[in-house]
């Protein structure tokens, strides 16, 4: 499955839905997991770390939306 994690978009909204640590778990499963271009930048996370955990990085939500069979979302 790939699943899709997108910026959140709300006011004050700091959170990402997915740390790198559950996408490391998801992969080792063997799902595919797109996160949006700096999603978990508020909360302390770069995309270097959701590289590292095994993520692959989209440019804008539109892609992780086209792309992703489920979206995860706070």
């Amino acid at each position: 499955m790939i699943i899709g994690i997108p910026k959140e978009i709300k006011s004050n909204e700091n959170r990402v839905s997915l740390i790198p640590f559950g996408v490391e778990d998801l992969c080792k499963s063997g799902h595919t997991v797109i996160v949006e271009n700096y999603a978990g930048y508020k909360s302390g996370f770069s995309n270097e770390d959701y590289v590292n955990a095994g993520a692959l990085i989209a440019e804008n939500a539109k892609e992780v939306f086209d792309k992703a069979d489920m979206i995860v979302k706070v």
